[in-house]
């Protein structure tokens, strides 16, 4: 029986390393069965106790780099949800694009009085028919990030201010919606869930989680490319520049910035354009 090598996560505990995980990990992100294997045999072979996830992390993308480019692109999209910081501006901003790419009308960072005469800067608002989301985004750059129980109190305790309050059209049915670039914490799900709030993050809903909008609509962040540096990305967001297929728009081509040629390539790489 082999002995079982134990690696650190992202919240520094111990769990064994496995094989199946680094195999899917390569499969989730599009690489054939054959190449995914070949990864997983060659992280198996390279790995030692103690190692980190986000060392095999590394290890996968620059396999999936040499192997199948596209996919290594797509596997780099947790990492670039956390890119989008330090502040969660540009995040509320890019989850209102997911959610109009979604059939919603979506407005971001505005003020709304609750009945407590208390003002609150909400994050956004999606409305699609007679429904309307006020939604409560949380980023979280650091790894391993959660979004815990007392951030589901508070967001629960804001909408229902503002839903007695006035300043909302009585025919419209009003839902709280959290959102994440991180996970949530078992408590605040079984809040949430509890008190009709929706939740929407990293592989939350399961099979419906935000990764899976991302992939569906093609909304990938600038972040995501390899050549986008943090600095690059600076510049980018300031600009409006916040999605890969901006790298197409007029605006983009104004730019000066380096590596401006191998961004364009990324980007056709990761959207399929030949």
């Amino acid at each position: 029986m082999e002995k079982k090598i134990y690696v650190i996560n992202l919240r520094g505990e111990k769990e064994p390393f496995s094989f199946k995980k680094v195999f899917q990990s390569a499969r989730n992100v599009g690489a054939s069965k054959e190449i995914a294997f070949e990864i997983a045999k060659e992280i198996e072979k390279k790995i030692y106790p103690g190692i980190s996830t986000s060392q095999i992390f590394d290890k996968i993308f620059e396999l999936l780099l040499i192997k199948s480019p596209h996919s290594a692109i797509k596997f780099n999209l947790k990492r670039a949800m956390e890119k989008l910081g330090p502040t969660g501006y540009p995040f509320e901003k890019f989850i209102g694009k997911i959610f109009e790419a979604e059939g919603f009308k979506a407005e971001t960072n505005l003020f709304i009085p609750g009945a407590s005469k208390v003002k609150y800067e909400i994050d956004f608002l999606a409305r699609k028919g007679r429904v309307m989301y006020i939604g409560e985004c949380k980023f979280r750059h650091e790894k391993g990030g959660r979004v815990d129980l007392q951030v589901a109190l508070a967001n629960y305790a804001r909408f229902l201010d503002i839903e007695r309050g006035r300043f909302f059209n009585s025919g419209l049915k009003y839902k709280s919606i959290l959102v994440t670039n991180a996970k949530f914490t078992s408590e605040a799900i079984k809040y949430s869930n509890y008190v009709g709030v929706e939740l929407l993050g990293w592989k939350y809903p399961q099979g419906k989680g935000l990764e899976k909008l991302i992939e569906r609509n093609q909304l990938y962040p600038i972040t995501i490319l390899p050549s986008v540096t943090h600095s690059l990305a600076k510049i980018l967001i300031e600009q409006k520049i916040v999605l890969v297929k901006d790298v197409f728009s007029k605006k983009f081509k104004k730019i000066k910035i380096p590596r401006k040629q191998k961004i364009q390539r990324e980007a056709e790489i990761l959207l399929g354009i030949k």
